[in-house]
């Protein structure tokens, strides 16, 4: 069995005229990315391959979870692709991933993200109080078939969603 892991990227500083590709993340972000990679090692959840938009907010998001995970430069990869990526892109990155990976993580934006859980594991999925489903820092957690080439609706099964004011 596989497992796909999505991790939105955290909150991003709005407070500059920057080109949004370029916004970092602000305070809070830095935080709950920080918070989700702890909470990660204790929960034994470690990616062996990430794939990861290139954009500054998700860049800074990949960094704060890799200060408490063991994740060697070697299996990060930033893939252009995956800014502002779709749900038929984010699916051929998945499929490029190598085979042999079992637990691989992409880092991403919504609206993409959102549609990708909601393709895998159907509609019926646990919100936020407020309603979101990959709220900024939230990372899924999703049981799927052994190919990486066989990803198709509904194939999925959400093992988990985390979200960081969720946790302690």
């Amino acid at each position: 069995m596989k497992t796909l892991l999505l991790f939105r990227h955290a909150k991003s500083d709005w407070s500059n005229d920057l080109p949004d590709f370029d916004r970092p993340l602000n305070a809070r972000g830095h935080k709950a990315a920080e918070r989700m990679g702890r909470w990660m090692k204790e929960a034994h959840i470690q990616p062996e391959w990430i794939v990861s938009s290139p954009a500054r907010r998700a860049l800074d998001t990949v960094q704060g979870l890799r200060q408490h995970l063991d994740i060697p430069d070697t299996l990060v990869h930033f893939d252009e692709r995956l800014y502002l990526a779709d749900v038929s892109t984010l699916l051929e990155v998945a499929a490029h991933c190598p085979q042999d990976m079992d637990d691989i993580m992409l880092v991403g934006h919504n609206p993409g993200l959102d549609e990708l859980l909601t393709y895998l594991c159907g509609p019926n999925l646990p919100r936020s109080k407020k309603g979101k489903l990959m709220a900024t820092a939230t990372l899924a957690q999703i049981g799927l078939p052994d190919d990486w080439q066989q990803l198709t609706a509904e194939c999925g099964k959400l093992q988990q969603i985390i979200r960081p004011g969720e946790i302690d």
